[in-house]
């Protein structure tokens, strides 16, 4: 199966007054057409930076990210815009992803136009409405509405979604696609996410949320502090998790008839550990003094723990 993204050693770094900040230390990601991922961490493991990373919108200082067979480093200007072109980002922020000044209808029809010379034709003004439809905003009369006054966060979100899958997708990057959702909503728009993967598209979806990463993609990677601490099917992610980080994942979620578990303590934090999660690990000892590498424990289950 030809691969649509392809990432090797991705190492990422923001620089501040205080010094280097890593956001990503040596991701891989494989991801081939038909095929779904799911991006799972708390906020500040680097999602939204691997995701903004994937479409070269952000650096890298080391590591290489191949779109469609590709390096994109190496890719010239013109070739990264066809590149692009195939690619759908449906950012984590509605509100500054839409020019102010366009309406719901122009902010779906927009993408359509930049590709085709900005020349309107009756069956891209068609696509825009049936789009519109498909990501719960059917209400005609809001199509000509500015979407920075009129619309909720929820309706900015569903725009954004709309307007990312205009050019068709081959490639779909969702951050948080749900977050401004009700229950109903969000089950329309995994709804959409399934039956676009189902006809080929690839999506990698950023969530916090394991029970959603469940519901919209087959296989899920757990970041903490920019690293894969585990890969495996979603399923077993929430049931049979192996990694520490993500059975406190997956114990802090609300169930029926069980309290919350708080997360572990943690023992105090030690300098020079190499294991990221060593500082709230319950069951570090001196071996996790090295960092572990991400190692296939079973067939298609990836972990980066001594422990396991």
């Amino acid at each position: 199966m030809s691969a649509l993204l392809e990432i090797r050693g991705l190492c990422v770094s923001f620089r501040s007054r205080g010094g280097e900040h890593p956001a990503l230390r040596g991701v891989d990601l494989d991801l081939g057409k038909g095929e779904s991922l799911a991006v799972i961490g708390e906020s500040g493991s680097g999602k939204t930076t691997l995701l903004r990373a994937a479409l070269g919108l952000v650096r890298p200082q080391a590591g290489m990210v191949r779109l469609f067979g590709r390096d994109l480093a190496a890719a010239g200007r013109r070739e990264r815009t066809e590149l692009l072109r195939r690619c759908g980002l449906m950012p984590q922020d509605p509100y500054g992803a839409v020019p102010p000044t366009l309406s719901v209808r122009e902010a779906v029809l927009e993408p359509l136009l930049l590709v085709q010379g900005f020349r309107s034709t009756p069956g891209s003004a068609l696509k825009a409405e049936a789009l519109l439809r498909e990501w719960g905003l059917p209400e005609t009369g809001l199509w000509d509405a500015r979407v920075s006054r009129s619309l909720s966060g929820g309706q900015r979100q569903r725009v954004c979604g709309a307007r990312a899958m205009a050019l068709d997708p081959e490639l779909f990057l969702a951050d948080e696609p749900t977050s401004m959702q009700d229950a109903s909503l969000r089950g329309e728009i995994v709804a959409i996410l399934e039956r676009r993967v189902s006809s080929g598209m690839g999506l990698v979806l950023v969530t916090h949320d394991l029970i959603l990463a469940r519901k919209a993609a087959r296989g899920g990677m757990v970041l903490y502090r920019g690293t894969a601490v585990e890969k495996g099917p979603t399923s077993l992610l929430l049931e049979e998790p192996l990694h520490p980080y993500t059975a406190a994942l997956a114990r802090a979620l609300p169930r029926l008839g069980r309290a919350i578990s708080p997360p572990p303590s943690g023992r105090a934090a030690t300098e020079g550990l190499g294991c990221p999660y060593s500082e709230r690990c319950d069951r570090a000892d001196a071996a996790c003094r090295e960092a572990p590498p991400l190692r296939e424990v079973e067939p298609g289950r990836f972990v980066a723990c001594h422990q396991v």
